[in-house]
C-alpha cells in the first residue's frame, strides 16, 4: 500500500478521522488532512503526530470552498483520497436540512471535481447505515432497500448515488462507500477519542459525559420501542476497528471495479440501557438517565451483517462493547473536557 503519493483524508482531524490518519501513518503512509475544524480540533492531530512519530500535512480548508480545496489537491497530487468531511448530527439535520444538503453534497461534487483534475479515481467514502433507513429484517445486508429517515441520512445515500454515476461515466475510478454502523469508543492509549461540540448528539459520548461529570444526566430517546427493554437497539463498533475498515478498503482497491457499498459493524446490537450498564462497569460510576420521547427520525433496531466486509476486504470487528467502554472513558477520564484542555 505504500506509494511516494499521499493519501487525502478530508475531516481527518475529527473522531474517525483522526483515529484513521493514525493507521495510515503508522502502516507507513503520507498523509495530507483537510479539514476545516467545524466540529474538530487541530490538537487531536498533533496528539496523532506523537502517537506515531510522523506529522500528517493539514490544510484548513473548507470543501465548500472549491479554489482553496483544488490548491491543496493540486499541490500534493494524492493517490487516493478517505472522505469524512461533512455535517453529521441527525436530529441537527432535520432542523437545518438545506445546509446539511449545501455542505455534504456540494462539497462532495468540489473534492470529486479536483480530484479528477490530478486524475485522481481512488476514493473510500464514509457512509452510514442510515442510508437503509428503518430496515424492516436484521441483520442488514447491503442489498437491503435504502430510504433515509432523516436529512442526514438522506445526503449520504444521495452521495452514494453520485459516486456510482460517476463511477460509470469513468471506468477508472473505484469508490468503496463504508455504511458505518454506530462508532464508538477511543485510543486505547486515551489520546485522542470523540469530543463532539457542544450537546454530544451519540450516545456514548454523553453517557462519558454523565460519568465524568460534566452533564447531570442521559436523555433517553423513547423507552417504548418494540426492542427486549425499550430502548433502540444499535450495533456499536470500535472506532479503531472501523478505522482499520478504511486501511482495508484502500488495500481493496486493486480487487474491485466500480462502486461498492460495504457495511461496518459488529453484527450484533446493544440497548442504550445495556451500553449504559456497561459504561457504569467501566467507570465504576452510576449513570443518572432520565426517559423522553422519541426522537424524530430515529428507528427501533439496526445491527449489521458484516459479512461482505470480511469477504471483499479480509476485515472484521474484533472489540467486544467492554472494551468501547473501557477506552471511551479512559479518554474520557483523561480528558474531562476534550481537547480544549483539563479542568
Amino acid at each position: 500500500m505504500t506509494s511516494p503519493r499521499p493519501i487525502l483524508v478530508t475531516g481527518g482531524a475529527g473522531y474517525i478521522g483522526s483515529h484513521t490518519v493514525l493507521q495510515l501513518l503508522e502502516a507507513g503512509q503520507r498523509v495530507v488532512v483537510v479539514d476545516n475544524l467545524c466540529n474538530a480540533h487541530e490538537e487531536s492531530l498533533r496528539r496523532v503526530a506523537e502517537l506515531s512519530g510522523q506529522q500528517p500535512t493539514f490544510h484548513q480548508v473548507d470543501l465548500l470552498d472549491a479554489a482553496a480545496l483544488g490548491a491543496v489537491i493540486q499541490q500534493h497530487r494524492p493517490q487516493a483520497a478517505i472522505h469524512f468531511a461533512g455535517l453529521k448530527a441527525v436530529g441537527e439535520s432535520s432542523q437545518i436540512p438545506i445546509q446539511y444538503y449545501h455542505n455534504n453534497i456540494t462539497g462532495t461534487i468540489h473534492l470529486l471535481q479536483a480530484l479528477a483534475a490530478v486524475n485522481c479515481r481512488q476514493l473510500v467514502f464514509s457512509s452510514s447505515a442510515t442510508v437503509y433507513g428503518d430496515a424492516q429484517e436484521m441483520p442488514i445486508t447491503e442489498a437491503a432497500p435504502l430510504s433515509a429517515t432523516n436529512a442526514y441520512g438522506r445526503t449520504k445515500l444521495f452521495i452514494e448515488h453520485l459516486l456510482a454515476d460517476a463511477c460509470i461515466a469513468d471506468p477508472e475510478m473505484k469508490v468503496i462507500c463504508l455504511r458505518y454502523f454506530n462508532p464508538v469508543g477511543a485510543h486505547p492509549s486515551g489520546r485522542i477519542g470523540e469530543d463532539p461540540n457542544g450537546i454530544p448528539n451519540n450516545l456514548m459520548p454523553f453517557i462519558t459525559q454523565v460519568a465524568v461529570g460534566r452533564r447531570p444526566h442521559l436523555n433517553i430517546f423513547g423507552n417504548d420501542y418494540p426492542t427486549p427493554d425499550g430502548t433502540g437497539v444499535r450495533d456499536y463498533i470500535h472506532v479503531v476497528d472501523l478505522a482499520a475498515g478504511h486501511l482495508a478498503a484502500l488495500d481493496a482497491m486493486d480487487r474491485i471495479s466500480g462502486c461498492e457499498a460495504i457495511n461496518l459493524g459488529t453484527g450484533r446490537g446493544y440497548s442504550v440501557l445495556e451500553v449504559l450498564r456497561a459504561m457504569e462497569t467501566a467507570s465504576g460510576r452510576p449513570v443518572p438517565y432520565e426517559i423522553q420521547g422519541r426522537r424524530r427520525g430515529d428507528v427501533a433496531t439496526s445491527y449489521a451483517d458484516p459479512s461482505k466486509a470480511q469477504q471483499l476486504l479480509g476485515w472484521q470487528a474484533r472489540r467486544e462493547l467492554s472494551e468501547m467502554c473501557d477506552d471511551a472513558w479512559r479518554w474520557q477520564q483523561s480528558n474531562p473536557l476534550g481537547y480544549a484542555g483539563q479542568p
